[in-house]
């Protein structure tokens, strides 16, 4: 044990003398935080249970609605906005500078954002066609692919906002902002069609991602428009759910009427306006945690496996599942339905065997996240420190 910390004390050093001075740490602890809330978020809130013969999912909120401020913790996706949005509008900012064109700037950063996923997709692809051949439940093998499949939306997002930087940059919130709540005033005042409710998809997701632009052109500089942000997002939120009619989880939950998250409404805009300015608020003390060698090397190789860590955490979970299913008896936890609190106790026992299969993963796939090819003998780039600085993506 003691030769395991000397040499990650020697890593962390090594990562640590590695970064630039110039460097702002608190970007990437901000990344680290949003990716891993989204993944232990799913890892709780999501439950495949064997209740009708199957594998099904559903969720401990469907059946425990007092559980919905876990959701306020682990729906993280607009701290990750922010970031990208910061991250994008600086560096179109610097390539521009360089004398870099946009469709090289843009190409690289696409390329970085979806070259993992090639592999996700390959690999359920073979998956699901094996699972199907060898007489799997056709329910089973969609509800599988769904849970892969269905955070992959969120790229596809991120990736359009990525490429539309250039026109997004300078944009006020306010005008995405007054797009999601004309939206919702047709949608659920007016009677207006369901599917208007999709173009909250872009316009919600719009507002942190300006919000990262203004943050990366100094609009950020003081204390004071953060905690407005804090304050106004946060009351905004608690009326909308109290006397608006809006849930107050701020993920989906199966069976629920309506979804804070799946189109993106106003309550969750607001409750990322919230979340955006307590990150904004938190980048000194962040900062300051940071500059600690062990805890920095920690958020650097986080970092350099986002997208890694997001687009193979639900496989992970799966895998254990499926596994569990040997055992002689369903296992709480695992495949028992979540409508207790004995089944959130056994969950939280099983976080570290999901973070255990995830690390199967990540050992298995993440240089394609790299290069998008495996090589042997490669120098690792957490050394380097390259990596951080260029994840564009998480999301989960």
């Amino acid at each position: 044990m003691r030769k395991v910390r000397a040499r990650w004390s020697v890593l962390a050093d090594r990562i640590d003398g590695g970064t630039p001075a110039d460097r702002d740490r608190t970007v990437d602890a901000l990344r680290a935080f949003a990716i891993l809330g989204v993944v232990l978020g799913h890892w709780l809130v999501t439950a495949l249970t064997t209740a009708d013969g199957g594998l099904s999912n559903t969720s401990p909120l469907a059946h425990l609605p007092r559980l919905a401020p876990v959701s306020w913790v682990f729906q993280t996706l607009a701290v990750f906005f922010l970031v990208g949005g910061h991250v994008a509008a600086r560096g179109y900012a610097g390539a521009r500078e360089r004398g870099v064109s946009y469709g090289v700037w843009v190409g690289q950063r696409l390329s970085r954002l979806f070259r993992p996923v090639a592999a996700v997709l390959a690999m359920w692809t073979v998956a699901a066609a094996g699972m199907l051949l060898g007489g799997a439940e056709p329910d089973t093998v969609r509800t599988l692919v769904k849970l892969v499949l269905s955070p992959l939306w969120f790229l596809l997002v991120f990736g359009v906002l990525t490429a539309a930087t250039p026109l997004v940059a300078r944009l006020s919130p306010l005008w995405p902002a007054a797009v999601v709540a004309g939206v919702d005033v047709w949608r659920f005042g007016l009677g207006g069609p369901e599917w208007i409710g999709w173009v909250n998809v872009a316009a919600g997701w719009l507002v942190p991602y300006t919000l990262g632009a203004a943050w990366s052109r100094g609009a950020f500089g003081r204390r004071t428009p953060a905690a407005l942000l804090l304050v106004a997002g946060a009351a905004a939120t608690a009326g909308l759910v109290l006397w608006g009619g809006y849930p107050a989880s701020m993920v989906g939950v199966p069976g629920a009427p309506i979804s804070n998250l799946n189109p993106p409404t106003l309550a969750a805009v607001a409750f990322g306006l919230a979340q955006c300015g307590l990150a904004l608020l938190l980048r000194g003390p962040l900062g300051r945690v940071m500059r600690r060698p062990r805890v920095w090397a920690k958020v650097a190789l986080v970092n350099l496996s986002a997208m890694t860590i997001f687009l193979w955490h639900q496989t992970a979970m799966m895998a254990v599942t499926a596994l569990g299913l040997l055992a002689p008896a369903d296992l709480p936890g695992l495949h028992t339905v979540p409508d207790s609190p004995q089944w959130m106790a056994a969950r939280l026992l099983w976080l570290p065997v999901f973070g255990a299969a995830l690390g199967v993963c990540w050992a298995a796939f993440r240089t394609y996240e790299q290069d998008g090819r495996p090589k042997r003998g490669r120098p690792s780039r957490a050394l380097s420190l390259r990596g951080p600085e260029e994840v564009a993506a998480a999301h989960a």
